[in-house]
């Protein structure tokens, strides 16, 4: 089953073709940061005015790297949301003129579905490993969420924990603002990391011996602004140490969380999703932490982290009829729930 996969949920223009929820044909993607770099932060206009301005031609590029037309196509996914409400729409009505124009099945998929997801997709590093065997505890970490998930199979899964104020990466984003690190923050600020001492300053792991599998990291991400507010002089000559600190109170937590969910739930295996999980400090966090306990650990290859189309089609896929809607009703919704 070959699926045309559509995500424009925030500022990256993505389509890609994928063959029964695994095997990634091709996978495009036009960024924005460019366009958002100067304002230090995405501005919706902006962004969905993009998406319109090049929806088109990336959905081309990628059935032209795939060496697929629109006749070879079983259906077409798009995100419906959650995500930027008019970037949302742009998507959206791509993936319904093509489905009306082919007489396609369309699939309305949730962001946080498709990042589940992606760990179904064929890692490149490794084709022979296989999926998720469910049940498992996956770990979606993004700019807009934070929340553990126990999948029970690809139709039933249920969120076990979440955050109760700041996303993880929302925090990664104010606190590379407040060191100067520009836009996006994130991945600056762990490069930046890899160069400090994350023993330096002891900022706080706020829910860290709590008995939910609940997050909260509006209090780190204030120690660090009072810290600087305090030390000015560390912004600049102490960056690398305050931004490695910050990065470790942030993996605590996250690894943490995870450990204990699989474990209250009696789960082998443990996966990672979500911008945040493209971290180098997560990623090894994770991978050691699990290997210690004999757990299988699946996380996906950098691009399938970040925003992508082929998470998108991979979900609509697993998903099946869970997913599947007429065309006429496919809908732009910010607050998507899961």
């Amino acid at each position: 089953m070959l699926i045309l996969g559509i995500e424009t949920s925030c500022d990256d223009t993505a389509a890609a073709l994928v063959e029964d929820g695994r095997k990634v044909l091709s996978n495009v993607l036009a960024s924005q940061d460019d366009f958002h770099r100067e304002y230090g932060g995405v501005v919706p206009e902006i962004a969905s005015r993009r998406h319109a301005e090049v929806i088109g031609a990336v959905v081309e590029q990628a059935l032209a790297k795939a060496g697929c037309s629109y006749d070879a196509l079983d259906g077409v996914a798009v995100t419906c949301g959650p995500g930027l409400a008019g970037s949302l729409v742009v998507g959206v009505a791509a993936a319904q003129a093509i489905a009306f124009a082919r007489d396609l099945p369309a699939y309305a998929v949730n962001h946080l579905h498709g990042h589940l997801f992606a760990n179904y997709l064929e890692n490149p590093d490794a084709p022979a490993q296989d999926p998720p065997r469910e049940p498992f505890v996956c770990l979606i970490v993004s700019g807009g969420h934070t929340d553990l998930i126990h999948v029970e199979s690809p139709a039933r899964h249920r969120v076990i924990g979440r955050t109760r104020d700041d996303a993880a990466g929302e925090a990664y984003d104010k606190v590379a603002r407040l060191l100067g690190l520009g836009f996006p923050g994130g991945p600056v600020l762990d490069e930046l990391a890899r160069g400090g001492d994350a023993t330096a300053f002891d900022f706080p792991r706020s829910l860290l011996t709590d008995d939910s599998l609940d997050f909260s990291f509006s209090g780190l991400k204030t120690a660090v602004r009072y810290h600087l507010d305090a030390y000015p002089e560390h912004a600049a000559a102490r960056a690398a140490d305050v931004a490695a600190s910050f990065q470790a109170a942030v993996v605590d937590v996250l690894v943490e969380k995870t450990l204990r969910a699989a474990r209250l739930h009696d789960t082998k295996t443990i996966a990672l999703a979500g911008g945040v999980s493209a971290n180098s400090a997560l990623r090894v966090r994770v991978r050691d932490a699990g290997r210690e306990r004999g757990l299988r650990v699946l996380i996906p290859p950098i691009a399938y982290c970040t925003d992508n189309a082929a998470m998108i089609a991979a979900a609509a896929y697993y998903r099946g009829d869970a997913a599947r809607v007429p065309a006429a009703k496919l809908t732009a919704d910010p607050n998507f729930a899961w």
